[in-house]
């Protein structure tokens, strides 16, 4: 669902009308020799569903060109350049890759999910257009429309559509969503923290199994007596067998951190960016946005433009004086139609707080299912655990009263009969 130009306030939009869904999946390319290598992203939407394929400057030219034509809008933040420090490993490449393919797809999730921002031009450009053309072809589609001021019938009559005490309520929610992003910050970093926890333990338990298989293997002869000796020898082939079954925890556990990391971790960060665009919107606003737009109001280029210096410069004052007039009457409009959106964004903001009870159910639902299959595994373990050592000891004892037979008879043997 997108905001018709009518439709002032989001009241009543739900979570599930708030747009399309979208994939985006990292391809390693090489490019001439062998060790030149480039990320590009495959993206595939629900709406168009044909896989595209962009390279992160693409990304760039797409993000930029969103802020200067949605200055009033929350557009979400894209994730950094890579900055190298030192010499990275594949394994450090790797993860950073990934890093920036999560933050690429919560970017174009929250921007396809936007009500305005879905259905523009720009959108389509990008989830359509060939990998060739999409730079140039987003930049000529912004030159034709300008920013959003331009083409939105609400910009001329954004003060009707505001509520009499807006300044009072713009400054009380964003305290409020001020204190909601930080709570949030902290929620990120403890679930963060579980799923890095849930990572070691599956690395300890790995670690644990190879020592344990490490202890079972070796077959060096011990100087104790014939009976403890071929007891600890069995007890050995056990430990051997049990180093797979911590295999097994390990990649339960491993298991428990991904899950953590995609279903709790990734949704959080998800509406954190989202937060953090409503900040960066605040912070246009307040940082005198206005002046950058009569700036570039005054260095436009193109005919109109040039139609209106050649037209100065022929005019009398009370035509210079009539223009200054207009120009001021833009902007105040400017100012009304910039706190009609911060007030549709906010509502925005409000529509997506209910995803906080949906993570909360993910992350009990992650913990019951993670903790139940390294429950199961324990469980199975114990009584294989009890079998092999039962066996060692039956072996043991089997052994013991096979030597003292042995003594026994040799004894006999040497005494002779009486």
């Amino acid at each position: 669902m997108h905001l018709g130009q009518q439709n002032t306030v989001v009241d009543g939009l739900s979570l599930k009308e708030l747009g399309d869904s979208v994939l985006v999946e990292t391809e390693l390319r090489r490019k001439g020799l062998p060790f030149l290598k480039h990320v590009e992203y495959r993206i595939v939407s629900k709406c168009f569903q044909i896989p595209v394929q962009r390279r992160y400057s693409d990304f760039e030219v797409f993000h930029g060109l969103l802020l200067q034509k949605f200055i009033y809008r929350m557009v979400p933040p894209l994730p950094p350049k890579r900055i190298l420090k030192g010499v990275l490993n594949s394994m450090s490449d790797r993860e950073f890759n990934d890093s920036r393919r999560r933050g690429l797809q919560r970017f174009m999730t929250l921007v396809i999910r936007h009500p305005v921002l879905a259905g523009d031009e720009l959108v389509n450009i990008f989830l359509s257009a060939s990998s060739a053309e999409v730079q140039n072809m987003l930049r000529d589609a912004y030159k034709k429309t300008g920013d959003e001021f331009l083409t939105s019938q609400m910009a001329l009559h954004g003060e009707v559509y505001l509520p009499e005490d807006i300044h009072t309520q713009a400054a009380a929610n964003r305290e409020v969503i001020a204190n909601i992003h930080s709570s949030f910050n902290k929620l990120r970093d403890v679930a963060e923290r579980m799923a890095q926890r849930s990572r070691e333990n599956s690395t300890d338990l790995l670690m644990f199994g190879k020592d344990l298989s490490e202890l079972g293997s070796d077959t060096s002869d011990l100087p104790m007596s014939p009976t403890m000796s071929k007891a600890w020898k069995t007890q050995r082939k056990s430990l051997v067998e049990l180093s797979g079954e911590f295999g097994l925890l390990a990649d339960k556990a491993a298991h428990q951190g991904s899950r953590e990391e995609d279903e709790v971790v990734e949704k959080l960060n998800l509406l954190l960016e989202q937060l953090q665009s409503y900040k960066d919107l605040c912070d246009r606003h307040d940082s005198g946005v206005l002046l950058e737009h009569q700036r570039a109001f005054e260095k436009r280029s193109g005919p109109v433009a040039t139609h209106l210096k050649y037209q100065n410069s022929i005019e009398q004052p009370e035509s210079r004086l009539s223009q200054q007039e207009n120009t001021i009457i833009t902007l105040e409009m400017r100012s009304y139609f910039s706190l009609l959106c911060l007030h549709q964004e906010t509502q925005l903001v409000f529509t997506y707080l209910p995803l906080v009870t949906s993570i909360l159910g993910t992350f009990v639902h992650s913990q019951i299912q993670g903790h139940k299959e390294m429950g199961d595994v324990w469980g199975d373990l114990h009584p294989k655990l009890k079998d092999l050592f039962e066996s060692a000891r039956e072996a043991s004892i089997r052994s013991s009263s096979q030597t003292h037979t042995s003594r026994g008879q040799k004894t006999c043997a040497v005494i002779g009969p009486t």
